[in-house]
C-alpha cells in the first residue's frame, strides 16, 4: 500500500474504530469485534444504499450475495465475461467433443442471456489480458485460432489470446446492448500484470466509433487513472461512454485524487461522472471508498464554486447526481422498497442543510383513470426525509375523476372516504429541464409502501407484464408517435381564443422553422432525462406536429410517453404558446393520435418477426396470435385507448385514423397496420402499430389492456384474418365503434378483461366513461375546454 494512503487510512479507521492509532491497533479491534460487526460498523457509516458486485474475484472464504443484504439495502452481481468464458471452456462437453468456435459461441452467449435478467451489468478486464485496442472486425477463424491455442494450455483455463478476447469482448457488448445492460470496462492503472499502455481507453475508438454498438451503455473504470483526460474527452464525443472514479478515490495521494477527478469534469457531462468504492474483501475499502469521495466531490465542487463554474445551488445537484443518481440511472437501481433512499445517503458531510437557500421542489407524478396528468409538489427536503420512503396521502376520490370534473364519478366506487398512498419510484426520478432546481418522479399508488392499491395504473401494466412473461416468457416493446397542436392565444371581441400558431401543409419545412425554437428545446429536454426521439415533422393539421419515440420495454415507453407529454406542454408554454394533446381539438380539422408501434422479445430477441421470408406476412406465429387478440378484441379495449367522445371524432374513415376493423401491411387506414420500418429484412414485418391510441388515454391502462387482449389471443391460439391491403371498402367491413357510447357497450360484453385488469379498476373505468358519455352528450361545446386538461 502506498506510503501516503497507508498513513491516511489508519488515521481515518482509528476514529472509526475509537482504537489506537496504529496498524496493530486497528487489527486488534478487527479481531475482537468479528467480521459481522465490523461490517455493521462500515456500512453504517459509509451510508451506502447499494452494492453491485464483481463476481469474479475468486477468493479462498467468500460470503454470497444474501449474505451481504444484511448490511446494505439493494446488493447486485455485475458479470465478468472473461470468468464466464474461462469457466465454460474448464467444462468438458457432454458428448465427450472438443470445443469449438460454434459450441462455445453457443455456451457463452447462452449463459449471458441466461442471467440477463439477475443482474446489474457486464465486465472486462481485457486490459489484464491483451489490451484495450479491440479488434472490431476479428474473424471467426482468427478467434477458431485463438481458441485452440488456449485450449492447448492446461486447466484451469486463462485466456489471454488476444484475438479470443476481443472475440469475447465484441459477443458480450452485442448481447449487452440487446439487453439494455451496461458493460463495464476495467482502464488504467491496476495490478502489476498489466500493460499500462494496453491499458489507455483511448485504443477503444474503435469500438465507439462501431455503429453497431452505438446504443451500448459503456462505463469506463477507475477514472481511467493516468488518463482521465482522455477519458473525459472520450466521455464527451460518444453518448455511449461513463466515468467511474472508484479506486483512483482513495488510492491516490490527496492531490492526486482532486486532480483526477478535476480532469474527469473538464469535458465530461457531469451526469456521466460516477462514484464507486471499488471496496472489496474488506469492508473498511467501502468505508474509506465513501468517506473520501465524499471530500474530494466536495472538494472539487466547492473550487468550481469559487471560480463561478457553478453556483452553490448547482454544485448540491452535482454532487447528489456523481455521488448516488448518475449510478441509479445508468445501472436503473429501484431503491423504492429500500429501507435507506439515496438521497439520504448524498448528504457531503460537510454541507449542512442551512446552505440550501434556494426552495426547490420534487413533483410526484401520477395519470389518473381519465388520463390526466396530476402531481403533488413536496419540498426537497421533506421528501429526502420521510416522503421518499413513505410517500404521500391521496385521497381515493383522485382515481375516479372525469376529464370535466375534478370529482369521483357515480359508479366508480371511489368518494370522499379512504386515502392511498402516492409513492416515488425513485428509479423515474429526473432533473426538469425547464426548471432545473427541480425535479420530478412518477409515482406508484400503494395501500402501504410495497403493497400497490388495486386502482393502481401503473402496477395494472406491471401485473398484466408479468403474465405475459410467467406464461409465455416474452416482453412487449412499445415505441408512441405524439401527435399534437400548437396554438397561439389571440382575443377576439373581448373573449381570449386559442387558434393555430401555423397553417403550413405537412411535413412543411415553414411550419418546422416556425416551431424549431420549441422543438429544439423539446427534443433537448428529452434527451436529457434519457428519453430518446427518433423524428419530428409538421402534421397535417393547422398547427400540429408529431414527435416520434424510441421503443423499449413497455412499462419504460408509458413512463417516457409521461415525461414526453409534460415537457411539451411546458416547453410551449414557456415560449407563451399552448401544446394540446386532445384527440379532436377543431370538428373541421384532422385529429391527434398516439400511435402506438409493438412487438414483442423473447431474451433479447424480436419473436414478434419472423425468423425467416418463409412466414406469411413476415410475421411469426406468436405475433401473429398476438396481433389476432388485439384486433379480435379492439372494439372492447377502445375505451383504453380512445377514451373520450371526442376521440370518436378523430376515429373517422379516409384520415388514417382507423375506423374499420381490419389489419393490413403498411395500410395507414387500418387501425392495425403491420409495419416494415427501414433496416427490417426483406420479407419480414418488425412490429404492428395500433393507431385508435391518442393522447387523452392513460398509457399504462391502454397498454395494459393491448397486452390482455393480445395474451388471450396466445391462449386460444386465435387466427388473424386476411389483410386489406387497399384502401377499406365499408360494404366488406365492420365499422369499429363510432362512439365512446358503443365502444363502451362493447367493454361491458367482454368477459376477459376482469381477470387482467381487476374487477375494481374495470368498474371504476366503465363509471368513468359512463360520465364522460352523459356530459359531453349534454354539453355539446365542452370539449373546446379539454385543451387545457390533456
Amino acid at each position: 500500500m502506498p506510503f501516503l494512503k497507508l498513513k491516511r487510512n489508519l488515521r481515518d479507521l482509528a476514529e472509526l474504530y475509537g482504537c489506537e492509532l496504529s496498524l496493530q491497533g486497528v487489527e486488534e479491534h478487527r479481531k475482537v469485534s468479528g467480521l459481522e460487526l465490523s461490517c455493521s460498523t462500515c456500512f453504517k457509516a459509509a451510508r451506502i444504499s447499494a452494492i453491485l458486485m464483481d463476481d469474479g474475484f475468486e477468493l479462498d472464504k467468500m460470503h454470497d450475495i444474501e449474505w451481504h443484504k444484511s448490511f446494505v439495502p439493494l446488493v447486485g452481481r455485475i458479470l465478468r465475461i472473461e470468468k464466464v468464458a474461462e469457466e465454460i471452456l474448464d467444462q468438458d462437453l457432454p458428448d465427450g467433443s472438443c470445443w469449438t468456435l460454434d459450441s462455445f459461441t453457443k455456451a457463452f452467449v447462452s449463459k449471458l442471456k441466461s442471467v440477463a435478467g439477475e443482474i446489474y451489468g457486464l465486465k472486462s478486464i481485457a486490459a489484464y489480458r491483451s489490451g484495450l485496442e479491440i479488434n472490431t472486425n476479428v474473424t471467426n477463424q482468427d478467434a477458431e485460432e485463438g481458441l485452440g491455442q488456449v485450449l492447448l494450455a492446461r486447466k484451469p483455463v486463462r485466456i489471454a489470446n488476444k484475438n479470443l478476447i476481443d472475440y469475447i469482448f465484441l459477443q458480450s457488448l452485442d448481447v449487452a446492448q440487446s439487453y439494455d445492460l451496461p458493460m463495464q470496462i476495467h482502464t488504467g492503472f491496476g495490478d502489476k500484470d498489466l500493460d499500462m499502455r494496453l491499458a489507455n481507453p483511448l485504443h477503444l475508438r474503435s469500438v465507439f466509433e462501431d455503429k453497431r454498438y452505438s446504443k451500448s451503455r459503456i462505463v469506463l473504470l477507475h477514472a481511467s487513472y493516468p488518463f482521465s483526460r482522455e477519458a473525459s474527452y472520450l466521455a464527451s464525443v460518444y453518448p455511449q461512454v461513463y466515468l467511474d472514479f472508484g479506486l483512483a478515490i482513495p488510492k491516490l495521494s490527496v492531490h492526486g485524487m482532486i486532480s483526477s477527478l478535476k480532469e474527469l469534469l473538464e469535458l465530461a457531462p457531469i451526469n456521466k461522472v460516477m462514484f464507486s468504492t471499488d471496496g472489496c474483501i474488506f469492508p473498511e475499502t467501502f468505508y474509506l471508498g465513501a468517506k473520501k469521495s465524499r471530500e474530494v466531490v466536495f472538494s472539487v465542487l466547492r473550487d468550481s464554486c469559487l471560480d463561478g463554474d457553478l453556483t452553490v445551488p448547482e454544485a448540491v445537484e452535482a454532487a447528489k447526481g456523481i455521488l448516488a443518481r448518475n449510478s441509479i440511472h445508468f445501472y436503473k437501481i429501484n431503491l423504492a422498497n429500500s429501507v435507506i433512499s439515496s438521497d439520504n445517503n448524498l448528504q457531503l458531510n460537510v454541507i449542512d442543510d442551512d446552505l440550501e437557500t434556494d426552495v426547490s421542489f420534487i413533483r410526484i407524478m401520477w395519470v389518473d383513470n381519465s388520463g390526466q396528468h396530476r402531481c403533488r409538489a413536496v419540498p426537497r427536503k421533506r421528501f429526502n426525509d420521510f416522503v421518499s420512503k413513505n410517500g404521500v396521502g391521496l385521497a381515493f376520490a383522485t382515481m375516479g375523476m372525469t376529464s370535466f370534473l375534478d370529482g369521483p364519478a357515480a359508479g366508480s366506487g371511489l368518494g370522499a372516504v379512504g386515502e392511498t398512498r402516492l409513492t416515488p419510484d425513485l428509479s423515474t426520478k429526473r432533473r426538469i429541464p425547464w426548471s432545473k432546481e427541480d425535479e420530478m418522479v412518477l409515482g406508484d399508488l400503494n395501500v402501504k409502501p410495497g403493497q400497490a392499491w388495486e386502482y393502481c395504473p401503473r402496477d395494472a401494466l406491471r401485473r398484466v407484464s408479468k403474465i405475459l412473461k410467467d406464461e409465455f416468457n416474452l416482453v412487449m416493446n412499445a415505441g408512441f408517435e405524439n401527435e399534437f397542436f400548437l396554438l397561439k392565444s389571440i382575443t377576439r371581441e373581448g373573449k381570449e381564443e386559442w387558434i393555430p400558431f401555423d397553417s403550413s401543409p405537412y411535413c412543411s419545412s415553414s411550419a418546422f422553422d416556425a416551431a424549431t425554437p420549441v422543438l429544439r428545446e423539446v427534443a433537448s429536454a428529452l434527451h436529457s432525462m434519457g428519453i430518446p426521439v427518433e423524428q419530428l415533422h409538421a402534421e397535417a393539421g393547422k398547427g400540429q406536429f408529431e414527435l416520434v419515440l424510441g421503443h423499449t420495454i413497455c412499462t419504460k415507453s408509458a413512463d417516457n410517453l409521461v415525461y414526453t407529454r409534460e415537457t411539451v406542454r411546458a416547453i410551449a408554454r414557456k415560449h407563451g404558446l399552448l401544446a394540446t394533446f386532445i384527440p379532436k381539438y377543431k370538428l373541421d380539422d384532422l385529429g391527434s393520435g398516439c400511435h402506438v408501434h409493438l412487438s414483442l422479445w423473447q431474451n433479447g430477441k424480436n419473436v414478434f418477426m419472423a425468423s425467416d421470408g418463409s412466414s406469411k406476412y413476415g410475421i411469426s406465429t406468436l405475433g401473429k396470435e398476438f396481433m389476432a387478440g388485439v384486433l379480435y378484441h379492439l372494439p372492447s379495449i377502445l375505451p383504453f385507448v380512445a377514451p373520450l367522445p371526442s376521440s370518436y371524432d378523430r376515429l373517422q374513415p379516409n384520415t388514417w385514423s382507423g375506423a374499420y376493423l381490419f389489419w393490413g401491411n403498411e395500410n395507414k387506414e387500418a387501425p392495425l397496420r403491420a409495419t416494415s420500418p427501414p433496416g427490417t429484412p426483406g420479407g419480414l414485418t418488425s412490429n404492428f402499430e395500433v393507431k385508435s391510441f391518442d393522447g387523452s388515454a392513460n398509457p399504462y391502462l391502454g397498454l395494459a389492456a393491448i397486452i390482455s387482449a393480445g395474451i388471450d389471443g396466445l391462449r386460444r391460439h386465435l387466427s388473424l384474418p386476411e389483410p386489406v391491403d387497399t384502401d377499406p371498402n365499408p360494404e366488406n367491413l365492420q365499422r369499429l365503434p363510432i362512439s365512446l357510447s358503443e365502444s363502451l357497450e362493447a367493454l361491458h360484453k367482454a368477459d376477459f378483461l376482469e381477470e387482467f385488469i381487476g374487477d375494481k379498476l374495470l368498474t371504476c373505468i366503465k363509471a368513468i366513461r359512463k360520465a364522460e358519455i352523459d356530459h359531453y352528450s349534454e354539453n355539446k361545446e365542452a370539449y373546446k375546454q379539454l385543451i387545457h386538461r390533456y
